[in-house]
């Protein structure tokens, strides 16, 4: 469990990072998805935004009442952890539909589809809170 602060602060800043980059047009074209200025999809991209926004502060919070030495921090955590999960597989589902497969979005995107799952067994198997 030590290592969850670790992967909540590179979690969470890289969603503020994405989404600052995105609202700013600074990724590179080379790098976007196809369709990226469809408007239907930049929709689509930008209906992540408030569950994005949702994790980072929930894991946020987490990580302050953490350092508070409160145990309610578990319970935030493990919201911030199923919403990051549920991010990644709704992008993974969208691209799996779509048979599109673009490393550089279905690596990050299964890493937050997957990484959380261990840290929700373990949160979800402790029972000193």
């Amino acid at each position: 469990m030590k290592h969850l602060p670790k992967f909540f602060l590179v979690v969470d800043l890289g969603f503020v990072v994405y989404w600052l980059i995105t609202a700013f047009h600074l990724i590179d074209e080379t790098y976007l998805y196809n369709g990226y200025t469809n408007p239907i999809l930049v929709a689509w991209n930008w209906s992540f935004f408030p569950l994005d926004m949702a994790i980072s502060g929930s894991g946020f919070y987490s990580l302050f009442l953490r350092g508070k030495k409160k145990e309610f921090w578990r319970f935030w955590a493990l919201i911030s952890l199923v919403m990051t999960s549920v991010s990644g597989l709704m992008a993974i589902s969208y691209w799996t539909i779509t048979g599109d497969f673009q490393l550089q979005w279905w690596l990050p995107n299964l890493f937050l589809l997957v990484y959380p799952l261990f840290f929700i067994f373990w949160l979800s198997r402790d029972k000193s809170y």
